[in-house]
Protein backbone atom coordinates (compact mmCIF):
# COMPACT_ATOMS: atom_id res chain seq x y z
CA UNK A 1 0.00 0.00 0.00
CA UNK A 2 1.16 3.72 -0.35
CA UNK A 3 1.82 6.09 2.13
CA UNK A 4 1.45 9.63 0.67
CA UNK A 5 4.23 12.16 2.19
CA UNK A 6 3.97 15.18 -0.50
CA UNK A 7 1.70 17.68 -1.55
CA UNK A 8 2.46 16.50 -4.89
CA UNK A 9 1.40 13.42 -4.57
CA UNK A 10 -1.34 14.12 -2.70
CA UNK A 11 -2.65 16.09 -5.44
CA UNK A 12 -2.15 13.62 -8.04
CA UNK A 13 -4.16 11.27 -6.28
CA UNK A 14 -7.09 13.07 -5.47
CA UNK A 15 -6.68 14.59 -9.17
CA UNK A 16 -7.91 10.59 -9.96
CA UNK A 17 -10.37 10.68 -7.12
CA UNK A 18 -11.91 13.52 -8.93
CA UNK A 19 -12.46 11.23 -12.15
CA UNK A 20 -14.75 8.70 -9.71
CA UNK A 21 -18.44 9.23 -8.55
CA UNK A 22 -17.13 8.56 -4.93
CA UNK A 23 -14.08 8.38 -2.50
CA UNK A 24 -13.90 6.53 1.09
CA UNK A 25 -12.47 8.35 3.46
CA UNK A 26 -10.83 7.76 7.50
CA UNK A 27 -8.86 8.72 10.02
CA UNK A 28 -6.73 8.14 12.41
CA UNK A 29 -6.07 10.33 15.64
CA UNK A 30 -5.56 11.34 19.07
CA UNK A 31 -7.58 13.21 21.55
CA UNK A 32 -6.43 12.14 25.34
CA UNK A 33 -3.93 14.73 25.92
CA UNK A 34 -5.66 17.50 23.53
CA UNK A 35 -9.35 19.51 23.75
CA UNK A 36 -9.01 19.36 19.68
CA UNK A 37 -8.12 16.06 17.82
CA UNK A 38 -4.83 15.31 16.51
CA UNK A 39 -5.27 14.13 13.05
CA UNK A 40 -2.51 11.42 12.92
CA UNK A 41 -3.63 9.52 9.28
CA UNK A 42 -5.91 10.33 6.60
CA UNK A 43 -6.50 7.53 4.42
CA UNK A 44 -8.03 7.75 0.87
CA UNK A 45 -9.78 5.16 -1.20
CA UNK A 46 -11.77 5.65 -4.48
CA UNK A 47 -13.10 2.67 -6.74
CA UNK A 48 -11.27 1.07 -9.85
CA UNK A 49 -12.24 1.43 -13.22
CA UNK A 50 -14.46 -2.05 -12.80
CA UNK A 51 -15.82 -1.35 -9.48
CA UNK A 52 -14.27 -1.75 -5.82
CA UNK A 53 -11.14 -3.44 -5.49
CA UNK A 54 -8.26 -4.21 -3.45
CA UNK A 55 -5.41 -2.40 -1.43
CA UNK A 56 -3.28 -0.83 -4.23
CA UNK A 57 -2.70 2.92 -6.06
CA UNK A 58 -6.83 3.29 -5.49
CA UNK A 59 -6.20 3.43 -2.23
CA UNK A 60 -3.67 5.73 -0.17
CA UNK A 61 -2.54 6.46 3.38
CA UNK A 62 -1.89 10.24 3.84
CA UNK A 63 0.88 11.30 6.54
CA UNK A 64 -0.04 14.68 7.92
CA UNK A 65 2.75 15.15 10.23
CA UNK A 66 5.03 14.93 7.63
CA UNK A 67 6.52 18.58 7.26
CA UNK A 68 5.68 20.72 4.89
CA UNK A 69 2.39 18.32 3.92
CA UNK A 70 -0.71 20.09 2.92
CA UNK A 71 -3.75 18.71 2.84
CA UNK A 72 -5.38 21.43 0.76
CA UNK A 73 -5.64 18.77 -2.26
CA UNK A 74 -7.95 16.99 -0.36
CA UNK A 75 -10.16 19.73 0.85
CA UNK A 76 -10.77 20.80 -2.49
CA UNK A 77 -11.69 17.66 -2.95
CA UNK A 78 -14.09 17.85 -0.28
CA UNK A 79 -16.04 20.62 -1.85
CA UNK A 80 -16.30 18.62 -5.25
CA UNK A 81 -20.42 18.33 -5.74
CA UNK A 82 -19.55 15.92 -8.20
CA UNK A 83 -17.97 12.97 -5.97
CA UNK A 84 -19.40 11.47 -2.77
CA UNK A 85 -17.45 11.70 0.62
CA UNK A 86 -18.12 8.27 2.00
CA UNK A 87 -17.43 7.87 5.79
CA UNK A 88 -18.34 5.20 8.49
CA UNK A 89 -19.65 6.75 11.81
CA UNK A 90 -18.50 10.02 10.59
CA UNK A 91 -19.10 12.74 13.47
CA UNK A 92 -15.81 12.67 14.90
CA UNK A 93 -13.68 12.75 11.71
CA UNK A 94 -15.75 15.64 10.14
CA UNK A 95 -15.29 17.70 13.21
CA UNK A 96 -11.34 17.47 12.80
CA UNK A 97 -12.16 18.73 9.20
CA UNK A 98 -14.46 21.54 10.47
CA UNK A 99 -12.28 22.57 13.12
CA UNK A 100 -8.83 22.36 10.73
CA UNK A 101 -9.91 23.86 8.17
CA UNK A 102 -13.75 25.10 8.13
CA UNK A 103 -14.46 22.41 5.48
CA UNK A 104 -17.30 19.87 5.71
CA UNK A 105 -17.34 17.44 2.66
CA UNK A 106 -20.27 17.63 0.24
CA UNK A 107 -21.93 15.29 -0.97
CA UNK A 108 -21.57 13.33 2.56
CA UNK A 109 -22.79 9.83 3.27
CA UNK A 110 -22.22 8.16 6.49
CA UNK A 111 -22.62 3.70 6.06
CA UNK A 112 -23.58 3.53 9.94
CA UNK A 113 -26.74 5.54 9.50
CA UNK A 114 -27.77 4.19 6.23
CA UNK A 115 -27.27 0.87 7.74
CA UNK A 116 -29.75 1.78 10.15
CA UNK A 117 -31.86 2.73 7.58
CA UNK A 118 -31.28 -0.71 5.81
CA UNK A 119 -32.16 -2.97 8.52
CA UNK A 120 -28.90 -3.58 10.40
CA UNK A 121 -29.69 -2.85 13.98
CA UNK A 122 -29.05 0.25 16.22
CA UNK A 123 -25.61 2.37 15.63
CA UNK A 124 -23.88 -0.66 13.25
CA UNK A 125 -20.56 -1.30 13.75
CA UNK A 126 -18.03 -1.20 10.62
CA UNK A 127 -16.23 -4.79 11.65
CA UNK A 128 -20.39 -6.18 11.70
CA UNK A 129 -20.71 -4.22 8.04
CA UNK A 130 -17.54 -6.00 6.68
CA UNK A 131 -18.37 -9.27 7.91
CA UNK A 132 -21.83 -9.00 6.76
CA UNK A 133 -21.37 -7.21 3.39
CA UNK A 134 -17.75 -7.54 2.77
CA UNK A 135 -17.85 -10.98 3.67
CA UNK A 136 -14.32 -10.19 5.39
CA UNK A 137 -12.99 -10.20 8.91
CA UNK A 138 -11.16 -7.39 10.16
CA UNK A 139 -7.86 -7.41 12.46
CA UNK A 140 -8.85 -5.06 15.39
CA UNK A 141 -5.37 -5.41 17.30
CA UNK A 142 -4.40 -1.80 16.11
CA UNK A 143 -7.58 0.07 16.91
CA UNK A 144 -5.92 1.57 20.32
CA UNK A 145 -2.59 2.27 19.05
CA UNK A 146 -0.58 5.00 19.29
CA UNK A 147 -1.03 6.24 16.18
CA UNK A 148 1.67 9.28 15.92
CA UNK A 149 4.36 7.36 16.51
CA UNK A 150 6.23 6.99 13.47
CA UNK A 151 7.36 4.36 11.22
CA UNK A 152 3.68 2.68 11.36
CA UNK A 153 4.22 -0.73 11.64
CA UNK A 154 2.87 -3.00 8.89
CA UNK A 155 0.06 -4.16 11.28
CA UNK A 156 -0.98 -0.31 11.75
CA UNK A 157 -1.23 0.57 8.01
CA UNK A 158 -2.72 -2.79 7.39
CA UNK A 159 -5.83 -2.07 9.37
CA UNK A 160 -5.77 1.54 8.32
CA UNK A 161 -6.02 1.08 4.74
CA UNK A 162 -9.06 -1.96 5.42
CA UNK A 163 -10.76 0.99 7.00
CA UNK A 164 -11.62 2.44 3.49
CA UNK A 165 -10.95 -0.40 1.05
CA UNK A 166 -14.01 -2.50 2.38
CA UNK A 167 -15.74 0.42 2.83
CA UNK A 168 -15.85 0.76 -1.26
CA UNK A 169 -18.53 -2.40 -0.88
CA UNK A 170 -20.53 -1.28 1.82
CA UNK A 171 -20.83 1.91 0.63
CA UNK A 172 -21.79 0.31 -3.08
CA UNK A 173 -24.01 -2.44 -1.40
CA UNK A 174 -26.54 0.21 1.03
CA UNK A 175 -26.47 2.55 -1.68
CA UNK A 176 -28.37 0.19 -4.34
CA UNK A 177 -30.35 -0.91 -1.46
CA UNK A 178 -31.28 2.38 -0.74
CA UNK A 179 -32.23 3.14 -4.36
CA UNK A 180 -34.21 -0.14 -4.22
CA UNK A 181 -36.45 1.00 -0.92
CA UNK A 182 -36.55 4.13 -2.39
CA UNK A 183 -34.98 5.31 0.83
CA UNK A 184 -32.06 7.77 -0.73
CA UNK A 185 -33.94 10.71 0.49
CA UNK A 186 -33.68 9.10 4.13
CA UNK A 187 -30.06 9.56 4.46
CA UNK A 188 -29.80 12.79 2.69
CA UNK A 189 -32.18 14.55 5.99
CA UNK A 190 -30.30 12.47 8.20
CA UNK A 191 -26.73 14.12 6.55
CA UNK A 192 -28.63 17.68 7.03
CA UNK A 193 -27.14 17.53 10.90
CA UNK A 194 -23.64 16.42 10.39
CA UNK A 195 -22.83 19.10 7.48
CA UNK A 196 -24.16 21.72 9.85
CA UNK A 197 -21.19 23.38 10.77
CA UNK A 198 -22.40 24.09 14.79
CA UNK A 199 -23.06 19.89 15.00
CA UNK A 200 -19.27 20.82 15.92
CA UNK A 201 -18.75 24.32 18.39
CA UNK A 202 -18.77 24.26 21.80
CA UNK A 203 -19.89 27.68 22.62
CA UNK A 204 -18.22 28.70 25.79
CA UNK A 205 -21.65 30.40 26.92
CA UNK A 206 -23.31 27.50 26.53
CA UNK A 207 -21.60 24.77 28.11
CA UNK A 208 -22.91 25.14 31.78
CA UNK A 209 -26.45 23.26 29.95
CA UNK A 210 -24.16 20.15 29.76
CA UNK A 211 -23.30 19.94 33.40
CA UNK A 212 -25.90 17.69 35.72
CA UNK A 213 -27.05 19.44 38.62
CA UNK A 214 -29.93 18.50 41.35
CA UNK A 215 -30.71 22.26 41.34
CA UNK A 216 -32.52 25.04 39.21
CA UNK A 217 -31.94 27.66 41.47
CA UNK A 218 -30.91 30.49 39.47
CA UNK A 219 -28.06 31.86 41.75
CA UNK A 220 -26.33 28.30 41.44
CA UNK A 221 -26.67 28.17 38.20
CA UNK A 222 -25.18 31.77 37.29
CA UNK A 223 -22.02 29.95 38.79
CA UNK A 224 -22.31 27.02 37.27
CA UNK A 225 -22.66 29.02 34.20
CA UNK A 226 -19.64 31.27 35.01
CA UNK A 227 -17.41 28.17 35.96
CA UNK A 228 -18.37 26.21 32.91
CA UNK A 229 -17.24 29.12 30.13
CA UNK A 230 -14.25 29.83 32.12
CA UNK A 231 -13.19 25.84 32.06
CA UNK A 232 -14.12 25.91 28.45
CA UNK A 233 -12.14 29.11 27.37
CA UNK A 234 -9.42 28.00 29.62
CA UNK A 235 -9.31 24.36 27.75
CA UNK A 236 -9.82 25.68 23.77
CA UNK A 237 -7.16 28.30 24.82
CA UNK A 238 -4.44 25.76 26.05
CA UNK A 239 -5.71 22.66 23.73
CA UNK A 240 -6.14 20.42 26.92
CA UNK A 241 -8.89 18.38 27.53
CA UNK A 242 -11.50 20.39 30.17
CA UNK A 243 -11.21 17.00 32.44
CA UNK A 244 -7.59 18.84 32.69
CA UNK A 245 -8.67 21.93 34.10
CA UNK A 246 -11.08 20.41 36.26
CA UNK A 247 -14.02 17.29 36.16
CA UNK A 248 -17.80 17.98 36.33
CA UNK A 249 -18.05 16.74 39.84
CA UNK A 250 -15.04 19.59 41.05
CA UNK A 251 -17.38 22.20 39.48
CA UNK A 252 -20.43 21.20 41.02
CA UNK A 253 -18.65 20.85 44.30
CA UNK A 254 -16.88 24.34 43.83
CA UNK A 255 -20.72 26.09 42.67
CA UNK A 256 -21.65 24.94 45.94
CA UNK A 257 -18.68 25.66 48.31
CA UNK A 258 -18.12 29.35 46.85
CA UNK A 259 -14.19 29.69 46.95
CA UNK A 260 -13.53 32.77 47.91
CA UNK A 261 -9.89 33.06 47.94
CA UNK A 262 -6.34 30.34 47.69
CA UNK A 263 -6.94 29.08 50.92
CA UNK A 264 -10.77 28.08 50.16
CA UNK A 265 -9.88 26.22 47.17
CA UNK A 266 -7.12 23.82 49.04
CA UNK A 267 -9.78 22.59 50.95
CA UNK A 268 -11.92 20.88 47.81
CA UNK A 269 -11.89 17.61 47.46
CA UNK A 270 -12.49 16.98 43.99
CA UNK A 271 -9.94 19.24 42.33
CA UNK A 272 -6.82 18.83 40.62
CA UNK A 273 -3.60 19.60 42.53
CA UNK A 274 -3.13 22.11 39.34
CA UNK A 275 -6.39 23.87 40.23
CA UNK A 276 -5.35 25.05 43.47
CA UNK A 277 -2.62 28.03 42.42
CA UNK A 278 -1.81 29.80 39.25
CA UNK A 279 -4.19 31.27 36.42
CA UNK A 280 -6.45 27.98 36.84
CA UNK A 281 -7.34 28.96 40.21
CA UNK A 282 -7.51 32.77 39.18
CA UNK A 283 -9.82 31.84 36.93
CA UNK A 284 -11.98 29.60 39.26
CA UNK A 285 -12.20 32.53 41.94
CA UNK A 286 -12.92 35.06 39.26
CA UNK A 287 -15.93 33.01 37.52
CA UNK A 288 -17.29 32.11 41.21
CA UNK A 289 -17.33 35.66 41.71
CA UNK A 290 -18.89 36.69 38.91
CA UNK A 291 -21.82 34.02 39.21
CA UNK A 292 -21.99 35.65 42.71
CA UNK A 293 -22.31 39.08 41.15
CA UNK A 294 -24.05 38.25 38.66
CA UNK A 295 -27.43 40.99 38.06
CA UNK A 296 -30.93 39.11 39.00
CA UNK A 297 -32.13 39.81 35.01
CA UNK A 298 -28.76 37.98 33.73
CA UNK A 299 -29.49 34.23 36.22
CA UNK A 300 -30.03 31.05 33.85
CA UNK A 301 -33.69 30.64 33.34
CA UNK A 302 -33.61 26.44 33.55
CA UNK A 303 -35.79 25.33 30.60
CA UNK A 304 -38.51 23.31 33.13
CA UNK A 305 -40.79 22.42 30.69
CA UNK A 306 -39.30 18.83 30.93
CA UNK A 307 -40.54 18.53 34.16
CA UNK A 308 -43.94 19.97 33.71
CA UNK A 309 -44.77 17.27 30.90
CA UNK A 310 -47.84 15.71 31.56
CA UNK A 311 -46.74 12.09 30.52
CA UNK A 312 -49.23 9.04 30.15
CA UNK A 313 -47.15 6.25 31.01
CA UNK A 314 -49.22 3.84 29.61
CA UNK A 315 -49.48 5.91 26.03
CA UNK A 316 -46.11 6.14 26.28
CA UNK A 317 -45.69 2.79 26.44
CA UNK A 318 -48.44 2.32 23.77
CA UNK A 319 -46.45 4.36 21.09
CA UNK A 320 -42.91 2.20 22.23
CA UNK A 321 -44.92 -1.17 20.65
CA UNK A 322 -45.70 0.84 17.72
CA UNK A 323 -42.29 2.28 17.53
CA UNK A 324 -41.41 -1.50 17.89
CA UNK A 325 -43.67 -2.78 15.14
CA UNK A 326 -43.23 -0.02 12.73
CA UNK A 327 -39.27 -0.58 13.36
CA UNK A 328 -39.60 -4.19 11.88
CA UNK A 329 -41.91 -4.15 9.56
CA UNK A 330 -39.85 -1.43 7.99
CA UNK A 331 -36.16 -2.76 8.75
CA UNK A 332 -35.27 0.40 10.48
CA UNK A 333 -33.81 0.56 13.65
CA UNK A 334 -35.92 1.89 15.87
CA UNK A 335 -33.48 4.42 17.85
CA UNK A 336 -33.04 5.91 14.20
CA UNK A 337 -37.16 6.38 13.87
CA UNK A 338 -37.57 8.17 17.51
CA UNK A 339 -35.60 7.99 20.95
CA UNK A 340 -37.26 6.95 24.54
CA UNK A 341 -37.86 11.18 25.33
CA UNK A 342 -39.00 11.39 22.26
CA UNK A 343 -41.95 9.23 22.74
CA UNK A 344 -42.40 10.59 26.27
CA UNK A 345 -42.72 13.93 24.60
CA UNK A 346 -45.02 12.53 21.90
CA UNK A 347 -47.65 11.19 25.09
CA UNK A 348 -47.43 14.35 26.66
CA UNK A 349 -48.78 16.46 23.96
CA UNK A 350 -45.33 17.64 22.30
CA UNK A 351 -45.69 18.16 18.36
CA UNK A 352 -42.58 20.33 17.55
CA UNK A 353 -40.11 16.95 17.47
CA UNK A 354 -37.99 15.14 14.81
CA UNK A 355 -40.06 12.23 15.33
CA UNK A 356 -42.66 14.05 13.85
CA UNK A 357 -41.12 15.41 10.35
CA UNK A 358 -39.61 14.43 7.31
CA UNK A 359 -39.44 10.73 6.34
CA UNK A 360 -40.18 9.73 10.42
CA UNK A 361 -43.66 11.13 10.18
CA UNK A 362 -44.42 8.74 7.50
CA UNK A 363 -42.89 5.59 8.60
CA UNK A 364 -43.82 6.60 12.12
CA UNK A 365 -45.73 9.96 13.32
CA UNK A 366 -48.59 9.91 11.55
CA UNK A 367 -49.69 6.66 13.01
CA UNK A 368 -48.26 7.68 16.43
CA UNK A 369 -50.46 10.77 16.17
CA UNK A 370 -53.69 8.37 15.39
CA UNK A 371 -52.70 6.56 18.40
CA UNK A 372 -52.55 9.26 20.63
CA UNK A 373 -56.06 11.29 19.42
CA UNK A 374 -57.68 8.01 19.81
CA UNK A 375 -58.51 6.71 16.41
CA UNK A 376 -56.22 3.42 16.10
CA UNK A 377 -56.15 0.99 18.19
CA UNK A 378 -52.75 -1.56 18.47
CA UNK A 379 -53.97 -5.35 17.68
CA UNK A 380 -51.97 -8.39 17.54
CA UNK A 381 -52.01 -10.05 14.47
CA UNK A 382 -50.16 -13.28 14.31
CA UNK A 383 -46.53 -12.32 15.46
CA UNK A 384 -47.26 -9.11 13.91
CA UNK A 385 -48.44 -5.99 16.12
CA UNK A 386 -50.84 -3.90 13.38
CA UNK A 387 -53.20 -0.54 13.59
CA UNK A 388 -56.80 -0.57 13.39
CA UNK A 389 -58.60 2.33 12.76
CA UNK A 390 -61.26 3.31 15.48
Amino acid sequence: MKTITTTEALAAFCAEAAKRPYVTVDTEFLRERTYYSKLCLLQLAYPGDDGPSGAGSDAVLVDPLVEGLSLDPVYDLFRDLNVVKVFHAARQDLEIFCVEAGVIPDPLFDTQVAAMVCGFGEQAGYETLVRKIAKAELDKSSRFTDWSRRPLTPAQSKYAVEDVTHLRDIYEYLEARLEKSGRHQWVIEEMAVLKDPATYRTDPDEAWQKIKTRTNSPRFLAIVRELARFRENYAQTKNIPRSRVYKDDALIELASTKPLNEADLGRSRLLLREGRRGDIADGILAAVKAGIDAPQDSLPKPDKTRDQLQVNPALADLLRVLLKAKSEVEGVASKLIATSAELDAIAAGERDIPALHGWRREVFGNDALLLVEGKVALSAKGNTVITIKL
